[in-house]
């Protein structure tokens, strides 16, 4: 609970006129202020106030559902939607705001995709035990022995060239249904999978393009709204990315079978053209891609 007043209350600071108020929302402490108060003696009417106002919320308010739940009234949904939606534009580095915007906007969209889900035999299985994608379950050693052009090194090769870990996802906190909450977490997780078969590099044009491909094969709404940052790219990268990158994703994502019902952990060995065939994807136009495995030493 204290997590939550913390997320509320910093998006609704003075502070975050200037983007300041809002940087650690979301994080635990023991020494969390009580939300709204503007003073920690027990004597002051805002503190009484509060105090009143936060047990009576909390008498109220359901039980989390899963480990991490934050449950959220429609009220303060579409506060933090709007709130972390801004704040995503404004800094798009910051990734609890970007995780914030997806899931308080998903809402049907995330229904619709379980049941896509459930609508193919691999995906029900995915459904049904629930992989997690970390360091903890990948073997990395075994993915870098796989031959090349294979998805599992290529993934391992797209990861070693860009400079990530499989463990930069964050966890789920405001959707109620813990299936629902699952699959955000899933398309979470296995964001970087699409990185590594279509070899998009890791910076702001790839990325929008690959948002693009999202919302279309997806359908989520905050990927539509990401395209919003655009404004902050070069002259040059903006007219690419909407008449040839954005183009290709509409047709590409349009196209391809639904990325989630997708069990890519038992593709590892899979060719990645075979894959790409399969899928019904094809690679995009040419400059945001990382280069070919034999050149991935020298990038």
């Amino acid at each position: 609970m204290r997590t939550h007043s913390r997320v509320l209350f910093s998006l609704m600071s003075p502070a975050c006129g200037s983007c300041r108020g809002i940087h650690g929302w979301g994080r635990v402490s023991n020494n969390t202020a009580v939300a709204l108060g503007s003073s920690s003696s027990p004597r002051s009417l805002s503190y009484s106030i509060n105090r009143k106002l936060h047990s009576a919320h909390s008498s109220t308010r359901p039980q989390p559902s899963y480990p991490g739940h934050i449950p959220l009234t429609p009220f303060e949904n579409t506060f933090l939607a709007a709130g972390s939606a801004l704040m995503s534009l404004i800094d798009t580095r910051r990734a609890d705001m970007v995780a914030a915007c997806g899931e308080t906007t998903a809402g049907s969209t995330l229904v619709k995709l379980r049941d896509i889900v459930l609508e193919s035999p691999e995906g029900r299985r995915i459904l049904k035990e629930r992989p997690r994608i970390n360091s903890q379950t990948l073997d990395m050693e075994k993915l870098r022995s796989l031959p090349e052009n294979t998805f599992g090194r290529a993934y391992i090769g797209w990861l070693d060239a860009c400079k990530v870990t499989p463990d930069s996802r964050e966890p789920v906190h405001y959707i109620d249904d813990p299936e629902l909450a699952y699959v955000m977490q899933r398309y979470r997780e296995t964001h970087d999978f699409y990185h590594a078969l279509f070899g998009f590099k890791v910076s702001a044009l790839p990325e929008l393009a690959l948002k693009a491909f999202e919302f279309t094969n997806l359908g989520f709404p905050m990927t539509a709204l990401s395209l919003g940052a655009s404004l902050r790219l070069k002259s040059p990268q903006r007219a690419r990315l909407w008449t040839e990158f954005v183009p290709w994703a509409l047709r590409c994502g349009s196209h391809a079978r639904c990325l989630l019902t997708v069990y890519w952990e038992e593709r590892w060995e899979q060719d990645l053209d075979e894959m790409k065939r399969e899928l019904g994807v094809w690679d995009p136009p040419a400059g945001i891609t990382i280069p070919q495995p034999s050149r991935i030493a020298s990038f």
